[in-house]
Order: structure tokens, then sequence, then C-alpha cells
């Protein structure tokens, strides 16, 4: 038995996987409480990943054998910062991945290392979002906490700490601090020392199918599993989940359809999109890296169209979109309702409705939120293929709530220009854990082995060449928007 563990944001979730099997044989969950002080904070207490990390695992041990578990593996919310004294204890709320105070701190990181240093280092660019500008905005507005810091790790890295006494980490979450190089696949000396920061605030890495400890006594009594259990450091939540939809090599790419929305290929080497509108970290697959592209609002926009003005449920919505002709009678949706990342990086982009008429209806209002999603989804491909050589995508495997609509995934088939693919493995990124757990212990011979034994196709949905060339040409429209309107709306 292999189990794994997500440190989600709004949850966190654990599964136990058979591997003689790869059937999920107990499920369990328990919420977190969310954080908002000020307009743009995000917090979380880092005590309450701990205690439901514990509540979760001790669900999972009443429902398996405990003595038969061989590892368990972690993944998580990237980004987040956990702040930690001397004595290993938290001195703040963890700020997250989702927290827009740090536009100062983004601007100082980007005009001291400057664009070719940070492509050069880091591979990214300085986003809101990442570590490192949290770090300098507690050392700026908080200095009597930053006093006290001597650690910095991300969620799961503190619960992996809790577990075993263990401070590490591992490359694919550490790939997102700002202050890692994915090349190196180690600390950037460059970009730390720029700020006076030494890389031992940071936890020692390694590839994320490695033990980072054995559970601890008082761990193992308060969970019910063996003393011992090797815990392995696991990977951040979208590399463990392109593990669990066995997404480890080229050609095959990842499709999240949650609150955002992600486009994820794994590449042999690092690549780094010249103007780093995609997001470049390493991978869970040692040596292998990824390239990534984040809608900041697909999911959500879903949501926000379902609450505020269709008022009805997802399945009728999409319902409606199935009546309406391609292309909406002619109407338009912007999805930026909180900014956009991939391609603008634009945190002041707005959405809207445009070209709508005394025609327009319901029908044609919900397949144009959903045509949108898609332009912006594609628009994330599209930075793959632009590369020199392009990054050749024949099929994605979709994971998320979006990707149970069979009409969505014709939609995106169409608008894409891939295959869609869904497979065995539904449980996202806990699974991928648990997989990468397997293969630290010996279960599986490697990362890859897992995902050929545990995952397997079940659908596939092919684009309509009629539907996708009308939609190429739409999305030539729809794509001037964002300049049209971004004087107006931003």
């Amino acid at each position: 038995m292999l189990l794994g563990l997500d440190i989600g944001t709004s949850a966190v979730k654990g599964v136990a996987l058979d591997p003689s099997t790869g059937v999920v044989t107990a499920v369990a969950e328990r919420p977190l409480a969310l954080h908002t002080p000020e307009p743009g904070h995000a917090e979380q207490d880092p005590e309450d990943f701990a205690l439901a990390a514990l509540a979760v695992l001790t669900e999972l041990a009443s429902r398996v054998d405990p003595k038969a578990v061989r590892a368990l593996g972690l993944t998580g919310q990237m980004h987040s910062s956990v702040l930690l004294d001397a004595r290993r204890e938290v001195v703040r709320r963890a700020l997250l991945w989702c927290d827009t105070r740090t536009t100062r701190e983004c601007q100082e990181i980007t005009a001291t290392v400057g664009l070719d240093g940070l492509r050069t280092h880091v591979g990214n660019l300085a986003l809101e979002g990442f570590t490192l500008p949290k770090l300098l905005w507690v050392r700026r507005h908080e200095p009597e906490v930053f006093a006290r810091v001597t650690s910095v790790l991300m969620p799961k890295d503190f619960v992996g700490l809790r577990l075993t006494g263990v401070l590490g980490a591992d490359v694919s979450d550490a790939s997102g601090t700002l202050a890692f190089d994915p090349r190196r696949r180690q600390w950037s000396q460059e970009v730390l020392g720029a700020f006076g920061l030494s890389p031992s605030i940071f936890p020692t890495v390694d590839e994320s199918a490695t033990v980072l400890g054995g559970l601890t006594a008082t761990a193992a009594r308060a969970t019910g599993l063996p003393e011992g259990l090797p815990v392995v450091r696991g990977a951040a939540d979208n590399a463990a989940g392109a593990v669990g939809l066995g997404v480890v090599r080229e050609g095959l790419g990842m499709l999240s359809l949650g609150t955002s929305g992600v486009v994820l290929c794994p590449t042999d080497t690092l690549r780094v999109e010249p103007a780093m509108r995609l997001h470049s970290f390493c991978a869970a697959v040692p040596g292998r890296s990824y390239l990534m592209g984040v809608m900041l609002s697909a999911g959500g926009a879903l949501r926000w169209y379902r609450d505020t003005i269709a008022r009805e449920p997802y399945e009728a919505i999409t319902a409606r979109a199935a009546k309406a002709p391609p292309g909406a009678g002619g109407a338009l949706f912007l999805p930026y309702l909180q900014g956009e990342r991939t391609p603008h990086n634009d945190s002041a982009a707005r959405g809207a409705f445009v070209g709508l008429s005394a025609s327009t209806g319901p029908d044609e209002l919900a397949l144009a939120v959903l045509e949108g999603i898609t332009y912006g989804l594609a628009d994330c491909l599209a930075l793959l293929g632009s590369l020199d050589p392009p990054v050749a995508v024949r099929a994605l495997r979709v994971t998320g709530g979006g990707a149970r609509s069979a009409f969505w995934r014709q939609l995106l088939a169409d608008v894409l220009g891939v295959e869609i693919v869904t497979t065995s493995a539904t449980e996202g990124p806990s699974f991928g854990a648990a997989l990468l757990a397997g293969a630290a212990v010996g279960v599986f011979p490697t990362v890859e082995a897992a995902c050929e034994a545990m995952v397997r196709p079940v659908g596939v949905t092919e684009p309509a060449p009629s539907r996708s060339a009308l939609y190429a040409e739409r999305q030539r429209t729809w794509r001037a928007l964002y300049p049209a309107l971004k004087g107006v709306l931003g």
C-alpha cells in the first residue's frame, strides 16, 4: 500500500493506493481555513497544514492495514512561504501563492537582477505569487518577524518536517521560489546574494522520488502508521499532478481545469521561453523539466458566470452551450477576472463580454464563456509551439472538474487542435505523490515505470476539422480584444 498526501489551499487530501491493482482503496480530506486580512492578502496557518495532515493520515490508517503501507509521498501548493525560527517554530502565517501584495518587491527583484539575470539564473519572471518576493516583503514590512527567520519551507515540506523531523525540499517545489536555479538544480547564490540572503535559509534539496526521512515515534502514535515509515519528498502540486496522469515524457501534456487553468508539458532539458511568459520548472522525473502556462481564471470564471449570471448548475450551463452554434453568435468573453498570468503577465487585466446583440441569449452567453476560457488555454499551448524548436504536443491528458464535461472536452479538442485524453487516475496530485513514493522505495523501478503500470487512457476526444477551422478564425478575433481593451479595462 502507498499513501499520497496533498497539502492544498482549500483542503488536505490523502489517498491510499494498492500498487498491485492500481486501485485507490481509501480517500480522506480535511478542510483548511483561508485568511484574507486585507485586499490582495491571502494567508494560512501552517500548523493547520500539520493538524489536517495528521487527521487525514489517521483516517487512512484506520481504513487500510497500517503494516502494509510501504511509503508516504507528499505534494502541495507551490510558492506559499512557511517561515520558521531557530527552534523550528512558525513565526507568522504563510503568505500564499495567490497573495498579491508583493508588486513592489517584484519590481525590486527585476531592477536588481535584470531580465537577463532572471532568465539565466532562475528561468522565470519575478511574479507576485513566488516565494522570494514574499520573503522580501516580510523583511521590509515586518523586520522584527524577519529577524527571527532561519528557515523557509513550502507547505508540503513543513508537513514533512512535522512528520520526520527533517528539513528538506524537492527540486520541483524549489523551482517555484524564484530563488532556485532549475538548470543546476540548486539554490541560486547569484539571486539570493543580490539581496543579502544565504542559500542556507532554504532547506537541502533532492529529486522528488527520494526519501526525506522516517516517520517519527510521535507522528506514528498520532496517526497509527508504523514508526520509521519512509516519507518521500514528493513534488509540487502541478508536477505531482503530471505524474498522476502519466505525463512524464515529451509529446504528452497535462491540461488542468480547476479554478485556474494549467497547460504543462515535460521537456528533456530545461527550456526557457524568451519573454518568460511560460514558467520553467524542474519536473518530478530526475533530469527533466517542464514548461507551464497558467490562466488565473478558468473554472473560476465559469463559477463566476454560474453564480452571478446563469444561476443554474454547471450541467445546465454546458447543455445550453451545446445548443448554441460554434462562435456563440458573435459573442466573445475575456476570462481575465483576476488579471492574467500567461501570456500577458498583467495583474490589472479584466474580463469582458464583447459582441453582444439583441439576439444573444443564455445559450450564446454560456458558450461564449466556455469558448473564452478555452481560447485562453490555447494561448498557453500556442506559446509552447512558438519556441525554437517548438515543443510538439500530440495529446493533452485532462484533469480537474471541467474534465467531467464531454461537451467541454470536445470544445477543447476543436480549439486546441489536439487529442484530449481522460485517464484511469482521477485523484490528481495525491495520486502522483503516491506513485513517487512507490518509485522512491522500489515498488516501481522508476517514476516512468510507475506511470506505465498505474495510469491508462480511458477516453480520447478527437478534434473535428471543420470546427477547428472555424475556431481558428474566431480566436484571431478574440486575441485582438486584450490589446484593444487594455487601456480601458486595465
